[in-house]
């Protein structure tokens, strides 16, 4: 059991330290959400904090604030798309059946 148990310990350490290095690139990595083909951008962090927004004049009207609020909606939507879409391919590939097989065996309680 004993060399079994150090090499899940260790894997189990590579993915703590894989993580640990995945939060600091999503720290520094930035998306741009852009709606009405370039009207309304909205760039974000990979921690999901919005850093800047812009707006052209030539879709603020002030009759129609819903048409605007939408293409921020939109924007905003599509920076967070951008953001999963990035974080899934960056992803470690890891099999946690195997890491975890000699851990507790059996059938799940649940």
């Amino acid at each position: 059991m004993g060399s079994g148990f150090a090499k899940k310990k260790k894997q189990a350490k590579q993915l703590q330290q894989q993580f640990a290095q995945m939060q600091e690139d999503l720290k520094n990595k930035e998306v741009i959400g852009s709606a009405g083909s370039g009207l309304v951008e909205i760039t974000m962090n990979g921690e999901h904090q919005v850093k800047k927004v812009s707006i052209k004049k030539d879709c603020i009207d002030p009759e129609d604030p819903e048409g605007l609020e939408d293409l921020i909606q939109a924007a905003f939507n599509n920076a967070n798309e951008q953001l999963g879409d990035q974080n899934m391919s960056g992803m470690p590939d890891m099999d946690i059946n195997s890491l975890l097989g000699g851990l507790g065996g059996g059938a799940s309680p649940f």
